[in-house]
């Protein structure tokens, strides 16, 4: 079952359109990635679904109840949540802080103390240093508190924009196997990545995304073996 829906989603900045009816579907439980060159559409698409930026045309649902005239505020009370590329923390805020800033919605609030336990659980770092404010922070570290202030909203869909981006290779798989553990503990996560080689082990079905339009998409084990893929973006 489809707990988010896209249908033809057309979207830009000023007179400049990025999105060209842009439709894609994600499945309750399932990893779903958008993969691309830069400048294909792919944040275009995450701020568009989020509210960040007003769609042109197109719908947006979410359990089956079209949100696409709610401000993005609207759609994090439903449970639309975004982690932005580059993080987009409080610096100059503790790390607690930056986290119950994530659950200021109602939806956040009832659940906050279990979901803060969760979060701990997946990052010990963060409960070790949750008094340290986040411009002390690494850039891994940094990203593992911007995941953990996106659980805190008790996310439907955990829409994620460039988790590995300025990481080191270990730091970015040390990420990924964290979200294998989201996935199987059932969270729902729409993910742009530029690695395509880890996003495509870890997903569930897969987006190509080209000059603002789907190319391809799949279940995400075929389209790695799609030789476009395989070429331009694998080096096979």
């Amino acid at each position: 079952m489809a707990i988010l829906e896209i249908h033809q989603l057309e979207a830009g900045y000023g007179e400049v359109q990025v999105l060209w009816g842009v439709s894609l579907r994600v499945a309750e439980g399932t990893v779903t990635t958008i993969v691309g060159a830069n400048g294909a559409g792919k944040t275009t698409t995450l701020r568009a679904i989020s509210g960040i930026i007003r769609p042109r045309a197109g719908r947006v649902l979410l359990g089956g109840e079209d949100i696409t005239r709610l401000p993005a505020h609207g759609r994090t009370r439903r449970g639309l949540v975004l982690v932005p590329e580059g993080r987009q923390l409080f610096p100059d805020m503790t790390v607690m802080e930056n986290l119950e800033m994530g659950a200021y919605a109602p939806r956040g609030r009832r659940h906050m103390a279990r979901n803060l336990e969760r979060v701990f659980t997946l990052f010990p770092r963060l409960k070790e240093r949750s008094a340290q404010k986040a411009s002390t922070f690494s850039g891994g570290e940094q990203q593992m508190l911007a995941v953990g202030r996106g659980l805190m909203a008790e996310p439907a869909v955990l829409m994620i924009d460039e988790l590995s981006l300025g990481l080191s290779p270990l730091l970015a798989q040390q990420l990924f196997s964290t979200l294998k553990q989201l996935k199987d503990g059932g969270t729902t996560i729409l993910l742009v990545e530029q690695n395509v080689h880890l996003s495509l082990a870890l997903s569930d079905y897969a987006y190509v995304l080209a000059e603002g339009r789907i190319f391809i998409e799949g279940p995400a084990r075929d389209v790695a073996q799609h030789p476009d893929i395989r070429t331009a973006y694998l080096g096979l």
